[in-house]
């Protein structure tokens, strides 16, 4: 008998822990803020979070095999809006780079909802090859796919987005069926081609290869690329175990890290919660990948372990990069730190995707 769909099937344990990191986020934001030009945006977070709980419900009933059917008609559409903010007076430029369309007051980020739209687009890919042996031909047809958007996006330029389409890939290419022979000359080709491209002074603009290098010797240049990550770990390590208080960073609240209500709000979080605060937030991350990749093992079929393992790997590696960057293991890219950082466009994909997985999770048992 074909069991009826409800929310009873629904992950509340991994919403309850992403509620709980929403609300660390907005408390965060608000210390952060309070004495910047940017004091109330912990509210504008609140208004994305509610949102973005509507779109995950939302999603959540919506059958993802629709979602896999339907999904080249949105690549199509996202990737012509990727195109059309390259156009001066459609795209909207801020901070060097024209990322956005402004559509009233909102402005709206096409390369975030391209994120979930990949996802769903190498989970079709894939799931149609069946699981089996992958040929070359199915492999460079799946860097075809991922390559179009991943190119309109570095030349906006953002080198963070960009990024984060390279596990969706890779978690594709593993799950799909590429063998190790395969996976190593790939390997080195990409590190040839990185490699000649750096040389050349081609691939990217000075600016990045300043923050990709800056991190390594941040003291070298300490009030231009090395700056962020200075005092980023300045920060951190003014936390110390327990740290000083909400609203009592002077990093923070002497504005010396950048922007610290975005990308480095984790710094912010950690001078003013210590290192206990630190650990207690990538615990509940840990516990969200978790639950996610359990859910994954549990899906009905390959198509829906492969959209969740697609949303695991990028949000695990905006994880990963956005805390490597604060205490100086890794680049600046600008990458936002799921649910934490401020941002709709992050935030409501991160529930649109959680909404997805969910919506995975509630068909297990469906026939």
């Amino acid at each position: 008998m074909r069991r009826i769909l409800s929310f009873r099937d629904f992950d509340w344990g991994l919403l309850l822990i992403v509620l709980l990191l929403c609300g660390i986020s907005v408390m965060e934001i608000h210390s952060a803020t309070l004495h910047t030009k940017y004091i109330g945006f912990d509210k504008k977070q609140v208004a994305w979070v509610v949102g973005g709980l509507f779109a995950m419900f939302l999603f959540s009933r919506i059958d993802y095999h629709k979602l896999i059917d339907i999904v080249p008609w949105f690549y199509g559409f996202f990737a012509l809006a990727l195109a059309a903010v390259l156009v001066p007076g459609i795209g909207h430029k801020a901070l060097g780079a024209r990322r956005w369309i402004k559509l009233g007051p909102i402005l709206f980020q096409p390369s975030e909802w391209m994120k979930l739209v990949m996802i769903l687009m190498v989970a079709r890919y894939f799931a149609n090859l069946g699981g089996r042996s992958l040929t070359w031909k199915e492999i460079f047809k799946a860097f075809g796919l991922v390559g179009v958007p991943l190119l309109l996006i570095l030349k906006q330029p953002d080198l963070g987005t960009t990024l984060t389409y390279v596990p969706v890939l890779v978690i594709g290419l593993f799950l799909g069926g590429i063998d190790w022979k395969q996976a190593a000359i790939l390997v080195t080709a990409a590190m040839v081609l990185v490699m000649g491209g750096w040389s050349s002074g081609k691939l990217l603009k000075p600016y990045q290869k300043a923050r990709l290098t800056g991190f390594i010797n941040p003291d070298n240049d300490p009030r231009g690329a090395g700056y962020q990550v200075l005092q980023a770990k300045i920060a951190v390590g003014a936390g110390g175990i327990w740290g000083k208080g909400a609203e009592k960073g002077t990093q923070t609240q002497g504005a010396f890290i950048p922007i610290p209500h975005a990308d480095f709000i984790f710094a912010a979080f950690c001078e003013e919660h210590g290192f206990v605060g630190a650990i207690f937030v990538l615990l509940l991350y840990f516990l969200v990948l978790m639950r996610l990749i359990q859910n994954a093992q549990t899906a009905a079929d390959l198509a829906g372990s492969l959209i969740i393992m697609g949303i695991v790997a990028a949000l695990t590696f905006q994880i990963m990069v956005n805390v490597g960057m604060v205490i100086g293991f890794m680049p600046v890219t600008g990458i936002p730190l799921p649910l934490l950082s401020y941002g709709g466009s992050s935030v409501l994909f991160t529930f649109l995707a959680l909404g997805v997985a969910n919506n995975v999770r509630m068909r297990r048992f469906v026939n």
